[in-house]
């Protein structure tokens, strides 16, 4: 096992660790895991590591392992005990804010403040699994300053039922790198086609369960566990969710759990219902907010009260939209985009915009190719039109 663990630096966001070199009876070793309590925290191939988007003022203890070529792991380490330093609230996202929690109808950081989170999702990891690299998180990061990103691991059209290993080792990666660079994380169950979430329900309990283990220490994931139930009713839809919180919250007490509504993820707005039936008959369970789906130039003024009166009497967090017709395609609505992003400011409501990826359509922030050429991630050079407007738009200053 790994000797002689060690802090070697602190910052009000960040702690360094290093150790001794482990060595394996076939003399190999492939790689380091640091762990707080049960979760991995990083993954190295090195003798040191840095542990980021920590809250200031804040105590950590660490063990390391070592993991040979057959992925056999050693005992753990020693225990090191580390505080970062006091902070002024400022750095990353997630030192600024930490643990987040729902309070009435509002998002609020560790302190009680409420605020509002802006980034980026991806696009589906089994296809566009090159956009999502450490480069281009270190640009949403610094460049874009993004406070989150949403990963989407779809469950069907090539996705996690396809190979539930390797899908939750890549969850693990990416959660894992997004956290380095000081983002929150949504861990996106991405179910589409069946709508019933119910159809995924044991994988969803698998994949939950270990997602939920093994980063329960972190204070930036947030787990949404239904992307966008369609084709069944509200109270489907709501007994489903009763069954899956528990699941997580028996690993990860204080995560935020987002609950797909009805229609797309409308309110129902798409069946031709409305934000009451959720609004009258909410989940059973705390620390949870709804999700809502839009996309500009398809859905007008009808939804944008729905989401207006809906957030006055629920927690809302707009988790998908984009500035084109509901297929992602065509032209830009940046005028109604632009009411729905004044809307969310107002009241508070935090939102991803789709899709970070460099696929064919005008909702793809990249130029086709830009991944498989490795960037530039930066600057504005390699954007759609589309990229160029949310971009400047996260990077506004946040209110935090």
């Amino acid at each position: 096992m790994p000797s002689s663990p060690r802090s070697t630096g602190t910052t009000s966001s960040s702690i360094s660790l290093a150790w001794n070199a482990s060595t394996d009876n076939s003399g190999t070793v492939k790689d380091y895991r640091v762990y707080e309590g049960s979760a991995v925290v990083a993954t190295v191939t090195g003798t040191s590591a840095t542990v980021s988007g920590l809250a200031a003022s804040t105590t950590h203890t660490y063990t390391v392992t070592a993991r040979d070529a057959a992925n056999n792991e050693s005992a753990r380490s020693a225990s090191v005990t580390a505080t970062t330093q006091a902070g002024s609230g400022g750095g990353t996202p997630v030192a600024a804010n930490g643990q987040l929690r729902v309070c009435g109808t509002k998002l609020c950081n560790q302190n009680g403040k409420q605020i509002q989170l802006r980034g980026m999702s991806t696009h589906g990891l089994q296809w566009y699994r090159q956009c999502v690299t450490t480069g281009s998180l270190n640009a949403l990061a610094t460049d874009w300053r993004a406070d989150v990103v949403r990963l989407s691991t779809y469950v069907q059209e090539g996705g996690y039922e396809t190979n539930p290993r390797a899908f939750t080792d890549l969850a693990h990666t990416l959660i894992e790198q997004v956290s380095a660079q000081g983002m929150y994380v949504i861990v996106d169950w991405h179910m589409l086609t069946p709508g019933d979430p119910n159809y995924n329900l044991t994988r969803a309990r698998t994949f939950f369960t270990e997602i939920a283990q093994r980063h329960a220490a972190r204070p930036n994931i947030l787990y949404e566990v239904a992307n966008e139930p369609n084709g069944v009713s509200w109270s489907t839809i709501k007994g489903y969710a009763e069954q899956i919180i528990p699941v997580i919250r028996a690993q990860d007490p204080d995560g935020i759990v987002l609950v797909g509504t009805r229609a797309w993820s409308s309110l129902g707005v798409s069946d031709g219902a409305t934000e009451t039936e959720v609004t009258g008959n909410p989940v059973n369970a705390s620390n949870i907010m709804y999700t809502f789906h839009f996309y500009a130039a398809s859905h007008g003024t009808e939804y944008l009260n729905a989401l207006s009166r809906a957030a006055d009497r629920i927690p809302m967090f707009v988790t998908e939209f984009g500035t084109q017709n509901y297929a992602g395609e065509e032209a830009n609505d940046f005028a109604m985009s632009q009411r729905y992003l004044d809307l969310m400011a107002s009241k508070k409501i935090s939102w991803v915009n789709w899709n970070f990826s460099d696929d064919h359509r005008s909702g793809a922030v990249f130029k086709t190719g830009t991944c498989d050429a490795g960037g530039p991630w930066t600057g504005t050079t390699s954007l759609k039109e589309a990229g160029v407007w949310i971009r400047d738009r996260i990077r506004t200053a946040d209110d935090f």
